[in-house]
């Protein structure tokens, strides 16, 4: 028998990468459905019935692992996940089958030869819904306490993965945040995403990123120094020519530099 997948993803140009990256891994995988957020996720699941269903962890509406819950031992799942080690930690706690984003060959091969494997068995172990619970409850800690590792953005006509640890500041905007980030070359970039700062701050590592006004939030490792008196302050960054306000409420990040 032919095995069947769903993949599961809001932003359509990786899902359709993790697609591509099946079909090169394993040829005799038909993927029979692609949904853009966890609800359609279960829909499809419902009139496909799939064999494996690969989901990203945070989507909107349910997430990865609420549709895993509502589709249960019913299929072999495999988790996707852009965020820190936390969340692989979670998972191979409890023994999930996982993928980090960027997806590496090497570790979809993996998946695929252990896949195959329960495949061959007629009552593969899958996990319980006590297991998808705590799994959503560590999410949801180590969210805030270790934030995203990359972050889905459009930059023109190309959608890129930017590590967290790149951005060198956030300005917000009306309905989307502008990320300023830097290449592997160095180069000074800038990337929108449709998600709010205050929301965006919220998934970030608080020890790593502060907001300084309304509308800026800033990598405290790209401050090269502040400028400063009693009622104002000025954020330099290193290799940049832009410099970001420091607003009343925010004075106190500054008070020791």
């Amino acid at each position: 028998m032919t095995p069947t997948a769903l993949v599961a993803d809001d932003e359509p140009l990786l899902r359709s990468g993790l697609v591509r990256q099946l079909q090169s891994a394993w040829p005799e995988l038909r993927v029979v459905a692609e949904a853009r957020n966890g609800g359609e996720a279960v829909e499809l699941f419902e009139r496909h019935q799939p064999a494996i269903c690969f989901l990203d962890v945070h989507m909107p509406g349910l997430s990865g692992v609420e549709a895993a819950q509502l589709i249960g031992s019913r299929a072999h799942l495999v988790f996707v996940t852009a965020f820190q080690q936390y969340a692989v930690q979670a998972f191979e706690q409890g023994a999930l089958d996982y993928l980090v984003k960027p997806v590496e060959g090497v570790r979809l091969a993996e998946t695929v030869r252990r896949l195959r494997e329960r495949m061959l068995h007629s009552d593969p172990t899958r996990p319980a819904n006590e297991l998808l619970q705590a799994l959503v409850d560590k999410l949801q800690r180590g969210t805030a306490q270790q934030g995203l590792r990359w972050i889905r953005a459009s930059a023109g006509n190309v959608l890129r993965l930017i590590p967290a640890d790149a951005i060198d500041y956030l300005r917000a905007g009306d309905k989307y945040t502008t990320i300023a980030w830097r290449d592997s070359d160095h180069q000074a970039l800038e990337a929108v995403v449709r998600t709010p700062l205050k929301e965006l701050l919220s998934q970030l590592d608080e020890n790593l990123f502060a907001q300084v006004h309304r509308s800026f939030a800033v990598n405290l490792n790209a401050v090269d120094h502040v400028l400063r008196d009693e009622n104002y302050a000025e954020i330099r960054l290193r290799g940049r020519a832009e410099t970001l306000p420091v607003s009343r409420a925010h004075l106190h990040l500054f008070r020791q530099m």
